[in-house]
């Protein structure tokens, strides 16, 4: 460049120094021409090669997080689906044996009502055949000290088992009605 001043000062040209000689525009502009060219054809397709890697990369990633955040809100749902099914289930069962409960505690109770109805009556049954057995028990004592007492005031024999029998039973009958007059006995 020196040599390009000194001969045009030797000219007599006046020479700009800050504009450069038009071969070193030539040839500069040929070299970014090269370079802009092998960064166009080489380095620029690998950039974008590598930014759309980057951008399918975080698109990719926003997508699945997407679809994680609404697999897990699927799977909230169904948790809650199933959790309320399950709260629904347990109220039935618990509905359920509340209601087997109650018919099992009403059919123990007819049960004992009934047991306890048997034994009453199986009381009462034996306490009239116990009541008759004592009667006629009683009965045939009662003859028995009324034939010896009749005996004993005649002063003689009362061996007519027929006449004696009346005679108990008509005695007997005195007494049972004049008991019932007086409600004594039974």
């Amino acid at each position: 460049m020196n040599e390009f001043i000194l001969l045009a000062a030797e000219e007599g040209e006046d020479v700009n120094p800050l504009i450069p000689a038009t071969y070193d525009i030539v040839w500069s502009a040929v070299c970014v021409a090269i370079i802009a060219f092998v960064v166009y054809k080489y380095a620029v397709p690998r950039l974008m090669k590598v930014l759309d890697e980057r951008a399918d990369k975080i698109e990719g990633g926003i997508e699945r997080a997407e679809a994680a955040q609404a697999e897990a809100q699927e799977t909230l749902q169904q948790y809650q689906k199933q959790l309320a099914d399950a709260r629904l289930e347990s109220a039935k069962i618990r509905e359920d044996a509340r209601t087997q409960g109650q018919q099992i505690l009403a059919q123990m109770k007819a049960d004992a009502q009934a047991e306890s109805d048997r034994i009453v009556a199986a009381g009462h049954t034996q306490l009239e055949a116990q009541r008759q057995q004592i009667l006629t028990e009683l009965r045939a004592e009662v003859g028995r000290t009324a034939v010896d007492l009749a005996e004993k005031i005649i002063g003689q024999s009362v061996s007519d088992e027929a006449k004696q029998a009346a005679t108990i039973e008509r005695f007997l009958d005195e007494i049972d009605r004049s008991d019932a007059g007086i409600g004594v006995g039974r």
